[in-house]
């Protein structure tokens, strides 16, 4: 069981991390290109230092970031333990200034998302996930408890879509679906959260995702009673014998398609 002490902990780290990218997020800022033609911001990297100092001054647990992703899989392969850290998911909305962008640390034990802050600090949202202990929902210092919704006859399908990465393939999903479906545009793992929390039946990813994108969300959808596993393509998306998405399984920091569920 994880103790209250350091859940407090990380919930305040991801909240100093989001007071430094909106202190930039409020003014101008510097927009560089990383390696693979992705944008980093002056806001990734301050909330980068933020979180890794704060989490080395509670826990012995190495960190992975998006922001320090060059760890060899000989030295990640030996982890059981783990800190993942998007310090900031979802730069493209950050840039585009629409506010869908949020803080994210999970800790990872062999393999699967055992507990997971996301914290939206425009929005001022946080979702908190610990496995077998619940997740909730904190707004205005005010704390409710979160769980997915299942779908019922007659109910209109809603589902999550990214408002930076439309997929043609999830038009395939929504012809699969019976009755009226209704598509949901947010940006950032707040997708992920959407599902947690009962605002939306499904969420199909049918495109790229490093694992950093996705562990503290999944922490929350599974803390929360839903489910994120491992699809093909969308045909997959209603089968039932389907596998857990996992971590730090293989050398790629990918992740396979997959699908968050009631």
């Amino acid at each position: 069981m994880l103790e209250q002490p350091l859940i407090q902990n990380i919930i305040d780290i991801s909240h100093l991390a989001g007071d430094k990218i909106m202190n930039i997020y409020q003014n101008d800022f510097t927009i560089y290109e990383k390696s693979d033609k992705s944008p980093l911001t002056e806001a990734d990297l301050a909330a980068h230092n933020c979180i890794v100092e704060g989490l080395s001054k509670v826990s012995d647990f190495p960190i992975l970031s998006e922001e320090s992703a060059d760890i060899s899989w000989q030295e990640r392969s030996s982890w059981d333990t783990y800190w993942l850290v998007d310090p900031l998911d979802g730069t493209k909305e950050f840039i585009k200034k629409n506010g869908e962008f949020t803080v994210n640390i999970a800790l990872i034990k062999d393999g699967v998302p055992i507990f997971g802050v996301v914290y939206a600090p425009v929005l001022k949202q946080t979702y908190v996930g610990v496995l077998g202990q619940g997740a909730y929902k904190i707004t205005a210092g005010v704390k409710t408890e979160i769980s997915p919704k299942a779908w019922t006859k007659g109910e209109t399908w809603k589902i999550v879509g990214s408002r930076s990465h439309q997929s043609p393939e999830i038009q395939a999903l929504l012809d699969s679906l019976e009755g009226e479906t209704e598509l949901v545009a947010m940006g950032s793992s707040l997708k992920l959260c959407l599902v947690a929390e009962g605002a939306a039946h499904l969420y199909p990813r049918l495109g790229p995702t490093c694992e950093w994108d996705t562990g503290a969300a999944q922490a929350v959808v599974e803390a929360a009673g839903g489910k994120v596993t491992i699809i093909e393509d969308a045909t997959d998306a209603l089968k039932t014998d389907v596998e857990p998405l996992r971590y730090n399984q293989k050398d790629s920091v990918l992740n396979p398609y997959f699908l968050v569920s009631c």
